[in-house]
C-alpha cells in the first residue's frame, strides 16, 4: 500500500515528528507574518491587563500550523493547555468535564471545531460568553438545572472548514485569524530549520526544492525532507542538494509544481475518462476509489489554486493549464474542460 505525503490521517509516528520540530515561540515561528503579528500583540495586551486572551478561531487548510499556533498562544500566555477533537466530544458531560478541570487562563484547543455535535455546542456557548456551564442533574419531573461558575480561559479553536461553523459560535471568538499556504521562501527556511533539529545536511538549493513542492504547507514539507532524507542516506552519501532532491522527489512521484500520483489521477480522470466534461465530486471520488472529503478537503483546494480546477455548477472541469500539465491537446482553448481531446 502507497504511503501518502499529502494527508490528513496521522499516525502516531508523524504526531511525535511534528512535535519534536513544531516551534514553541512566535519569535521561532516561520510566516503568517499577519497573523503572527496580530496575535503577538492581542497575547502582549491581555498579559499587560492580567486576563485570558479572547477567544481564537483559527481556520484554512490543512497543515498550515493551526496546533502549532495554539500551542505557543498557550507558551507566550505562560499557561497549561487541554487538547480535544470537535467529535471527541460526543456528550455534554465530556466537555464539561474538561471545562471544570481548567485553570484560570488556561488554553482549550478544540481541533476540528466545525464537527461538534450540537448539543454539545450549545454547553459550550455560556461557558465562552459568561465563564458558567449548566448541567442538567436527574431525568424526568425531578431534573433541575444548576449552574457552575469557570475560571476564565481562553478557547481557541481550528477549523479547516470555516464556512461549517454556526453563527452563533464563531460570534463568540474574539479573535478570527485565517492561516494562508505559504510562500517558497518562508518553506524554503521551514525545511532548513528542520533539517537542523534531525541532523539532516542540506544545501541551500536542496531546500529550495524541497519547499518549491510543498504546496504551501509546512506539514508537507516536514514530511518530503524525512522521505528525501532517507532516499538520500541509502541511494546516496546523506547530503541533500538539489541534484538529490529532484531525484528523490521523482522517486516520490512528487512533480515540479507539487502535485503527487492521486493530484495527477484527478486530473486525468477528468480529462481522459470523463472527456473534459462536468463531473460531480461523488461520481468523480466514485472513479477514483476516494472519500469525497479527502478530494474536496485535501486535494481540490491546491489544484483550484494553481488554476488546475474549476468548481463550476455542474461540476468539477479541468482547465487548459492541466490538459498542457499531463500532456493532453484541447481542440478548443479557451473553455475549461468543454473541448475535444485529439
Amino acid at each position: 500500500m502507497e504511503e501518502r505525503l499529502i494527508t490528513t490521517n496521522l499516525t502516531d509516528e508523524d504526531r511525535d515528528y511534528e512535535r519534536t520540530l513544531r516551534p514553541r515561540w512566535l519569535s521561532e515561528f516561520v510566516g503568517q507574518n499577519q497573523v503572527k503579528d496580530s496575535l503577538g500583540l492581542f497575547i502582549e495586551a491581555a498579559k499587560g491587563r492580567g486576563e485570558a486572551l479572547d477567544h481564537v478561531l483559527l481556520s484554512g487548510p490543512p497543515g498550515l500550523g493551526k496546533t502549532t499556533l495554539a500551542s505557543i498562544i498557550a507558551s507566550e500566555l505562560g499557561v497549561g493547555m487541554k487538547v480535544t477533537s470537535g467529535p471527541a466530544l460526543e456528550r455534554a458531560g465530556d466537555l464539561a468535564a474538561i471545562l471544570t478541570n481548567l485553570q484560570p487562563g488556561d488554553v482549550l484547543f478544540i481541533d476540528e471545531i466545525h464537527r461538534l455535535n450540537r448539543s454539545v455546542e450549545e454547553i459550550l456557548y455560556p461557558g465562552m460568553e459568561d465563564f458558567e456551564l449548566d448541567i442538567m442533574i436527574g431525568k424526568g419531573p425531578s431534573a433541575r438545572s444548576i449552574r457552575l461558575e469557570l475560571p476564565k480561559f481562553t478557547l481557541i479553536g481550528a477549523t479547516t472548514r470555516s464556512g461549517l461553523i454556526t453563527s452563533p459560535l464563531r460570534d463568540r471568538f474574539g479573535v478570527n485569524c485565517r492561516l494562508d499556504y505559504y510562500q517558497v521562501e518562508d518553506l524554503h527556511r521551514i525545511v532548513h530549520r528542520s533539517a537542523r533539529i534531525l541532523n539532516v545536511v542540506v544545501d541551500e538549493g536542496g531546500s529550495f526544492e524541497i519547499g518549491r513542492r510543498s504546496r504551501g504547507t509546512p506539514r508537507i514539507a516536514n514530511r518530503l525532507l524525512k522521505r528525501v532524507r532517507d532516499y538520500a542516506q541509502v541511494k546516496g552519501d546523506g547530503r541533500i542538494d538539489r541534484e538529490a532532491a529532484e531525484v528523490a522527489l521523482a522517486f516520490l512521484e512528487v512533480d515540479e509544481d507539487g502535485l503527487d500520483k492521486l493530484d495527477r489521477d484527478i486530473l486525468r480522470t477528468l480529462i481522459v475518462k470523463f472527456s473534459g466534461a462536468p463531473v460531480g465530486l461523488n461520481t468523480l471520488a466514485a472513479a477514483l476509489g476516494e472519500e469525497p472529503e479527502t478530494i474536496e478537503e485535501v486535494y481540490e483546494p491546491y489544484l483550484l489554486q494553481l488554476g488546475f480546477l474549476q468548481r463550476t455548477p455542474r461540476g468539477r472541469v479541468a482547465t487548459e493549464r492541466a490538459y498542457r500539465h499531463i500532456n493532453v491537446e484541447l481542440v478548443e482553448p479557451g473553455i475549461a474542460g468543454e473541448g475535444k481531446l485529439l
